[in-house]
């Protein structure tokens, strides 16, 4: 037994070298790599094997993004590089080069990723990873969902919704003695109940909602997670529920269908969609053609707009604008079209864009400048929030005035600056929708709740959950501003 002891010893003390040596030159491969991809941008002088600075990025996303953006300004370049789990990333803070980005989304450029492994949360399918005429032509078919009648629809429902949270806070803030409360938390439920309502209307019972709030929240705290697909960890969870939010809105959508085949009138967002989808398949029939190919591709859409970003920069202009738009609880359909209003709305996520970073994986090569080609398999981030606060004359202002006064016309100016809904074939096609649910959630707020911020220090330094929300969860104190709470 000694001696067999003792051969181990010895064989472990051999290989030791060479396992040193395998270390040694796998880090040297890596580094030479990661320089070759880097070029002149600035970035880290060495990274760490495989990991790269992603224990910095989940530690303090914040820190990081704006470490990032801090070395691009100052190199003059508009780019800055990193290393994160493997993968070579560059970050895009110019506009233009990042509108050179999203007009270049395709197999042999760049990819719409949404996040760095989406296609394992959202699936292969997804709308975000389609290119050419099968793209075009699902934004086509989602597009009837959009229309004015449709969005009067909505906010019909918006409203019910946002009146019963609204309620809500009022009773808890009584409750605690009107003590202040951070409100990050409950204006993500309640944006994630109206687009349960508004998505899925008559056909989630409050068991399906429960069982989609629970997935939901499991889907966005896997947005910030390792990406270790393996039991017991937040991404495989993450996964797991995108899983059952699929099947159950899918079941919503076989429902629907049969309720439109059978006359019935619209109420929420799938019935549009399965009205619509029920009429190309009567053409189609009629033909002579098969049925076109339908799928459903509706948890991004309802991710975009059920996130939870408080309305934390809008302050007192939003209270002015709030009021020119409120005429009445009962006319909810029509909000939205005050142009007054809706520069509020713009300027707010314009000054706080929600999903700062839109990811793309270089398919190719590509030739960004004349001096620096990304290269393949690249993550490239251009950066929204940057661009918010470029060519706008005193961009750190919040200044809805911009987008309204006809003198300005900041809207017009500087429309490549404004990309908080992206840009090009990709640009998201519920941007309509959600600028009508932020006028309408901002003019049903300030109509019914006397409100103040509470201010602490750094309250309002934007933290990364995985939208960008004030450091604090936008802490206020509320109380009932009309005599008789509005019906609804």
């Amino acid at each position: 037994m000694a001696a067999e002891s003792l051969s181990g010893f010895l064989d472990i003390r051999t290989a030791a070298p060479f396992l040193v040596a395998a270390v040694a030159f796998y880090f040297l491969v890596e580094q030479l790599s990661y320089h070759r991809k880097k070029g002149p941008l600035p970035g880290p002088p060495l990274v760490v094997p495989f990991l790269g600075s992603v224990a910095h990025m989940i530690r303090d996303p914040t820190a990081f993004w704006d470490g990032q953006a801090a070395r691009a300004k100052k190199s003059g370049a508009g780019l800055a590089v990193d290393f994160l789990v493997g993968r070579f990333i560059v970050f895009i803070r110019d506009s233009e080069l990042s509108q050179r980005v999203f007009a270049n989304v395709r197999p042999d450029a760049f990819h719409l990723i949404g996040h760095p492994f989406g296609k394992k949360l959202f699936g292969d399918h997804n709308l975000i990873y389609m290119f050419g005429e099968d793209h075009k032509d699902l934004r086509r078919r989602i597009a009837p969902n959009f229309t004015p009648r449709a969005l009067s629809t909505y906010a019909a429902l918006q409203q019910r919704v946002i009146l019963a949270h609204l309620r809500r806070w009022l009773d808890r803030s009584a409750a605690e003695g009107g003590r202040a409360f951070p409100i990050r938390v409950p204006c993500r439920d309640m944006n994630l109940e109206t687009s349960q309502t508004v998505f899925a209307g008559p056909y989630l019972d409050a068991e399906a909602r429960r069982r989609f709030e629970g997935d939901y929240k499991l889907f966005n705290v896997g947005l910030m997670a390792l990406p270790v697909d393996l039991p017991g960890f937040a991404f495989r969870r993450a996964r797991q529920g995108v899983a059952r939010l699929v099947r159950t809105l899918g079941e919503c959508a076989r429902e629907s269908k049969a309720r439109m085949r059978a006359g019935g009138e619209p109420e929420c967002l799938v019935d549009y969609w399965m009205q619509d989808t029920l009429r190309e398949i009567e053409e189609a029939a009629a033909a002579g053609r098969p049925p076109p190919a339908h799928s459903a591709h509706v948890v991004p859409l309802l991710g975009r707009v059920g996130a939870g970003l408080p309305p934390g920069g809008a302050g007192p202009r939003a209270r002015r604008g709030g009021r020119r738009v409120v005429a009445g609880v009962g006319r909810a359909h029509h909000r939205g079209e005050d142009p007054g209003d809706a520069a509020v709305a713009r300027e707010v996520v314009r000054h706080r864009p929600p999903a700062t970073l839109v990811p793309h994986i270089a398919g190719e090569p590509f030739q960004l400048t004349e001096w620096y080609t990304v290269p393949k398999g690249a993550i490239v981030f251009p950066s929204v929030y940057e661009s918010s606060f470029q060519g706008f004359p005193e961009a750190e202002a919040f200044d809805p005035e911009r987008f309204f006064c006809e003198s300005r016309r900041e809207d017009v100016a500087f429309k490549r600056n404004f990309l908080a809904f992206g840009a090009g074939p990709h640009q998201c096609l519920g941007q309509r929708y959600a600028l009508n649910h932020l006028v309408l959630f901002m003019a049903l707020f300030v109509s019914v709740v006397e409100f103040r911020r509470e201010r602490t220090p750094g309250c309002d330094d934007p933290v990364y959950m995985p939208t960008i929300v004030p450091k604090d969860g936008c802490a206020v104190y509320l109380k009932q501003r009309c005599a008789k709470f509005p019906s609804f």
